[in-house]
């Protein structure tokens, strides 16, 4: 079996992306599973940013990861909250292998666990 999740992108511009990703859990979870693809956003990007994240978790945590050969964790989302990178952003730590995309890994995950996770991404 596997985790039963759902990504509904409400913004996918040049310049930036905005989408919410949930997830409900059969206990399997998920390991580094790409939720921002850079590769098919609008205008071929080569980088993104962590602009803003508003999550809420039940049971279980969520690492937001940067894809690289050793992915790196940039956030670990817990119960509720939000978070407002400004302009600046959260941005890519462009470590070897770097692909540039967003992956999730669950934490603690177990039957009927569950997130949901905002995600607004400004391309660069």
């Amino acid at each position: 079996m596997a985790d039963t999740v759902a990504s509904n992108v409400r913004i996918s511009t040049s310049r930036r992306y905005k989408a919410t990703f949930v997830n409900l859990s059969d206990g399997t979870g998920e390991a580094a599973v790409a939720k921002v693809d850079i590769s098919t956003l609008v205008g071929a990007p080569t980088a993104v940013k962590i602009r803003k994240v508003q999550w809420s978790t039940s049971g279980m945590d969520v690492a937001i990861l940067f894809d690289h050969t050793t992915d790196d964790r940039v956030l670990v989302l817990s119960g509720q909250g939000f978070l407002d990178f400004g302009t600046d952003g959260l941005k890519d730590p462009a470590s070897a292998g770097a692909t540039g995309d967003i992956l999730f890994t669950t934490i603690g995950h177990t039957l009927n666990d569950s997130y949901s996770v905002d995600l607004d991404v400004d391309i660069t």
